[in-house]
């Protein structure tokens, strides 16, 4: 299985995808994607993410060489999208949203009908693609008709389709739209194991859990351009640390508006005070053994806001947000003779993310910026 990229020079490359001010303009002079600069590194997990309309398909139709670019560069696997359309597509695999098979085939006729498409050598072919059935659990409904599949069957015959030529990188597009619970997750363990194997596996979904879950790195596309790149964490924690400086100038405008004592600032400072975001960190704790010494230690505590014991065991506590915050909470309960079953905070989630930084985006654009 070919799974090491290598550059003309021998060096293992460093980006599995990169694209430098990427453009694309339809035939109307709708710019669909706009100076875009894209990277994936080798052998990970990436994630796209974009709302409606944000350029996310054209970008996926240029890396995969389904439309010509305008201007820029594009490289998939080290090899211009534009000069090298055959070294590229060799090297790929697709998964679409639509299942684009041919219903009236069998699953193996199907599979057979891509290797041989791809020039799979024919000595190898047949224990290739009886790996490839067994690896996704579909080999016991390989003479089926794939209209007799369900969806979840189908994606997964579409995943075999895609790997039959050991392509290093595979792009999926929307994979577990309308599957359920159970079939989305043997889907998420397959992209992590064909990652294991070596491949760059390029995710391009709405399913922010999905996301979140996987991905190693993660792109949002906005109006044609990656407005963010960071691993998931990363971004949740950049959303925080916006929070912490915008309401930081929040408050120093507060201050010099009432410094300068003019009754016709109040207004102003109730508006301004409305606009500050709630920093507190909430944190909801199960266990046994509250008492009334434990929800006093908890509340003397300099970071805690307030303490409210929900039910007989539960307690909601409200933060100020710091590195030993929930740490502290923590070995205050144990020392009260508290048993921890679970605890959850309230930290900001991926849609979280994604909502404050496609708004901010389009703001931008409206404000002519």
């Amino acid at each position: 299985m070919n799974t090491k990229f290598v550059l003309n020079g021998g060096e293992s490359m460093k980006y599995a995808i990169e694209t430098n001010n990427l453009v694309k303009i339809y035939d109307n002079n709708f710019k669909a994607v706009d100076n875009l600069n894209l990277y994936v590194e080798n052998k990970s997990i990436g994630g796209i993410l974009g709302p409606n309309g944000a350029g996310k398909t054209t970008t996926i139709k240029m890396l995969t060489c389904l439309i010509p670019k305008t201007s820029g560069e594009a490289k998939v696997a080290g090899f211009d999208v534009s000069k090298e359309p055959d070294e590229v597509r060799n090297r790929i695999g697709m998964v679409p949203q639509l299942v684009s098979l041919y219903k009236d085939l069998t699953v193996r006729e199907n599979v057979e009908l891509c290797a041989d498409f791809y020039n799979v050598d024919p000595t190898i072919k047949d224990k290739k693609i009886d790996d490839l059935l067994e690896l996704v659990d579909i080999k016991y409904a390989q003479d089926k008709y794939v209209k007799q599949l369900s969806g979840g069957m189908q994606q997964k015959t579409s995943v075999v389709a895609s790997l039959v030529h050991s392509p290093d990188i595979l792009f999926l597009d929307e994979p577990t739209v309308g599957l359920d619970p159970t079939t989305k997750r043997v889907l998420w363990d397959l992209m992590v194991d064909l990652n294991d194997e070596g491949r760059t596996i390029i995710l391009c979904s709405h399913d922010m859990y999905e996301v979140d879950k996987i991905c190693d790195n993660i792109n949002i596309i906005d109006t044609g351009k990656v407005v963010a790149s960071d691993t998931p964490q990363g971004l949740k924690d950049q959303l925080l640390h916006n929070m912490e400086e915008n309401n930081n100038l929040i408050r120093e405008s507060i201050l010099k508006l009432e410094e300068e004592g003019l009754e016709e600032n109040k207004e102003r400072i109730n508006g301004l005070k409305s606009s500050l975001t709630d920093e507190s960190e909430k944190v909801t704790v199960m266990l046994s053994n509250i008492n009334e010494d434990m929800i006093n230690a908890l509340e003397d505590l300099k970071v805690v806001n307030e303490v409210k014991h929900l039910g007989n065991a539960r307690l909601n506590i409200s933060l100020k947000r710091s590195e030993t915050s929930v740490n502290d909470v923590i070995t205050t309960i144990l020392a009260n003779g508290g048993n921890i079953a679970s605890i959850k905070t309230n930290d900001p989630t991926l849609e979280d993310v994604f909502v404050a930084i496609t708004a901010k985006s389009r703001k931008a654009i409206k404000d002519g910026n």
